[in-house]
């Protein structure tokens, strides 16, 4: 399997962002979501002096990336780690604070084309989805046990589903004839349970429901809620954290974490604010960036990505 196909997204635009903090003597850049290691790649080769931390769930994503990464020696430490852990990583190997964060969210390249692994609904695979294959429930187990309420609510909050009461019916009547076990049935079953109306918009009608089963079985809107504000309390003064999203629940998150960290929390109408209500952040994007419509035609990958940035102005005044 080769790294070539992977194409990080939006790389340019995160390396720019990040510049500025990591040009500083000493510094260290953490990579949230390592994947095959194409942004860790490309900030050691652009950062000649920058340590690397990497952290991925994906056992087998380490693998590969820690041949990539190879060359680079110990500019480069990879963990097998979820990104909520990032406090336990950085306190592990003894580093207070950090001057860069990346997250790159979602699934990684490789996970969506290795067959078997059962993300993608575009070809037949076991219902895994799991990015740790060691740990947890699979996707399968979900389909098959849940609770038909739970699983609406799965697929609405999750996939923002509108057919989810629909397809639930669908998958609680087919499970108990034969519990499920590969993607292509679910697939067919979604298919067969929309109205025609739903068929005709946004792509392949399976995309939200697996979309939402993804984000149950790995429990990645917690990770999030969780890493985020991690991530922030982890920089040094002028440390910069940078968030490539690609679905709104996850970019409502990174939203919100941004904006409140970046916003004064003095009581109205005081002449002058105290130095511990001063806001601890600055926002390094105007609302979310987009990739450009070259990047959308090279990679499509990249097109729902959303890009977010900040930078530490302040320490945390307790």
């Amino acid at each position: 399997m080769s790294n070539d196909r992977h194409v990080p997204v939006m790389l340019q635009r995160c390396l720019d962002m990040l510049a500025p903090a990591l040009r500083r003597p000493g510094a260290v850049v953490v990579d949230c979501t390592l994947g095959l290691g194409g942004h860790s790649e490309a900030l050691l080769r652009q950062f000649p002096e920058v340590r690397l931390v990497a952290l991925d769930r994906d056992k087998e994503a380490l693998r590969l990336s820690g041949e990539r990464l190879a060359p680079y020696g110990d500019r480069a430490t990879l963990v097998h780690a979820v990104y909520d852990e990032l406090p336990e990583v950085l306190d592990r190997l003894g580093l207070p604070t950090v001057d860069g964060v990346l997250f790159d969210l979602g699934v990684s390249s490789m996970q969506l084309d290795e067959a078997d692994r059962g993300f993608a609904y575009a070809q037949d695979a076991p219902l895994d989805m799991r990015m740790d294959q060691t740990t947890g429930i699979s996707a399968a187990e979900v389909l098959n046990t849940y609770a038909p309420g739970e699983l609406v609510r799965i697929l609405r909050a999750y996939g923002e589903e509108k057919q989810a009461k629909r397809i639930v019916s669908a998958i609680v009547r087919e499970r108990d004839k034969e519990p499920f076990s590969n993607s292509a049935r679910l697939v067919d079953l979604i298919r067969d349970a929309l109205p025609q109306a739903a068929k005709r918009t946004g792509g392949n009608p399976a995309k939200r429901t697996f979309q939402a089963l993804r984000i149950e079985v790995n429990r990645e809107l917690d990770s999030v809620e969780r890493a985020i504000p991690a991530a922030v309390k982890a920089l040094a003064v002028g440390g910069r954290v940078v968030v490539l999203s690609y679905q709104s629940l996850e970019d409502r998150i990174v939203k919100g974490v941004f904006a409140a960290g970046a916003a004064t929390t003095a009581p109205p109408g005081l002449p002058v604010v105290p130095e511990k209500y001063q806001p601890r952040l600055k926002l390094l994007t105007r609302g979310a960036e987009l990739p450009t419509e070259e990047e959308v035609a090279e990679n499509r990958r990249a097109a729902p990505a959303r890009l977010r940035g900040v930078e530490r102005i302040r320490e945390d005044v307790l």
